[in-house]
């Protein structure tokens, strides 16, 4: 009888374990609305003609915006990604702040929310209070919550996130590494073990290109930039197989590239030297062709 039940049990693991792998890693597309000068039903028509799955944005503060976004997401059958962050002169007003309008995000139901936490000079205590209180809304809203390492955050540089990832194990991340190239003025060859720690808690992905001199190359289409670009890709390819790995079910990637003034320009004319929606979409496709389902 105990043979027959250790049976029993190691086949259900079996079919369990077979039934993870046969279930495929669904990928979903956000576009950026940074930079974005449409109405809201032109901008969700071209992003919906684009082949994106979803808008990500910071929530607008005006009521009257804030309707015209949501009708026409639900006109183009597109999700929603939003972005929340914080303010303040001192500390405890940004705690507040960051609290509020994370609770007012959550209300929302978006797909997820990506964070911009904390200052790069507030305590360590300061922002791990911060991370705090996006774990408490994520499981009382059951929405994800994810941090973004950037620049100006406590996540600006990839061997301090290591330490906030080391002592914080719920810790998850919106990597958008381009900040890291620009903070540490490399492609991270010696920083393997930060990176490969933030890769492994990744569960969104601003997918931009960075150099060592900037957090975002003029054109990732330009074979100037082919070695840097094949770098990010690897990174990404790392997170898509973990996720497939582990048996997720669902991978986020916004891509990300700004527009005129983070877009390099000409001088005097302030021209973008490349079109920002033609890079974005162009990342899009690469990513889309890349990881076919």
């Amino acid at each position: 009888m105990k043979r027959l039940l250790v049976l029993i049990l190691l086949m259900a693991n079996f079919y369990t374990l077979l039934a993870q792998q046969q279930e495929k890693l669904h990928i979903k597309y956000y576009c950026t609305n940074w930079g974005n000068t449409d109405s809201w039903d032109r901008f969700c028509e071209r992003v919906k003609n684009a082949g994106y799955d979803g808008v990500e944005a910071w929530l607008p503060g005006d009521q009257k915006e804030r309707k015209e976004m949501i009708d026409a997401l639900q006109k183009y059958d597109l999700r929603l990604g939003l972005l929340s962050g914080g303010s303040g002169a001192s500390f405890d007003q940004y705690r507040e702040s960051f609290k509020r309008n994370l609770e007012e995000a959550v209300s929302i139901k978006p797909d997820y929310i990506n964070c911009h936490t904390g200052k790069e000079y507030y305590a360590f205590e300061q922002n791990k209070q911060l991370i705090d209180i996006g774990q408490v809304i994520m499981e009382k809203w059951r929405i994800p919550v994810y941090h973004e390492t950037h620049r100006g955050r406590f996540s600006f540089a990839a061997h301090l996130t290591k330490d906030y990832l080391k002592k914080i194990p719920a810790l998850r991340l919106a990597l958008d590494i381009s900040h890291w190239c620009n903070v540490h003025e490399s492609l991270l060859a010696d920083q393997a073990e930060a990176v490969s720690l933030a890769l492994a808690r990744t569960e969104h992905i601003h997918a931009r290109i960075g150099h060592p001199e900037g957090p975002q190359v003029n054109d990732p289409a330009a074979p100037e930039w082919k070695n840097t670009v094949s770098q990010h890709l690897a990174w990404w390819d790392q997170i898509v197989a973990q996720h497939k790995q582990s048996g997720a079910k669902v991978l986020t990637i916004t891509t990300e590239f700004g527009p005129a003034g983070y877009l390099p320009t000409l001088p005097f004319t302030q021209q973008p030297v490349a079109d920002q929606w033609s890079v974005n979409v162009y990342m899009l496709n690469l990513l889309k062709d890349r990881y076919k389902e």
